[in-house]
């Protein structure tokens, strides 16, 4: 009876450990992505959590774009999708919260992009 108390109670403090983690994730993220003919394009996300469930918005130079399908894998993966003019694209990543940074694959109508994003300190 003891150990299933005491199994039950690490199991529960390693998953609040997680979700402590992921709350970490919450911020707003900036970096360049490099197109393969040179150009830099200026990334800018704000992300949220809450249970699980990853929310917030792209920065465009049209405006703000909602985050949509977003989810944490675990307690540092985490996907979402991003509707630019009608495109949907997703974006995996992986957050390193030691680093403070995130690194973040975009597939982009089957062209792979890669680049690490930043805590905005502003």
């Amino acid at each position: 009876m003891k150990r299933k108390i005491f199994t039950t109670t690490v199991l529960v403090c390693c998953i609040m450990v997680c979700f402590a983690i992921a709350a970490d994730l919450a911020g707003k993220w900036t970096g360049t992505l490099k197109t393969p003919d040179g150009n830099e394009i200026p990334l800018n996300y704000v992300l949220k959590t809450d249970s699980g469930k990853l929310t917030g918005t792209a920065a465009t130079p049209e405006g703000e774009i909602p985050i949509t399908d977003g989810k944490m894998i675990d307690a540092t993966d985490f996907s979402f999708n991003v509707s630019v003019n009608g495109a949907d694209y997703k974006h995996t990543g992986k957050f390193y919260p030691a680093a403070d940074s995130i690194g973040l694959d975009i597939d982009a109508n089957g062209m792979k992009f890669h680049t690490t994003l930043k805590r905005d300190s502003k």
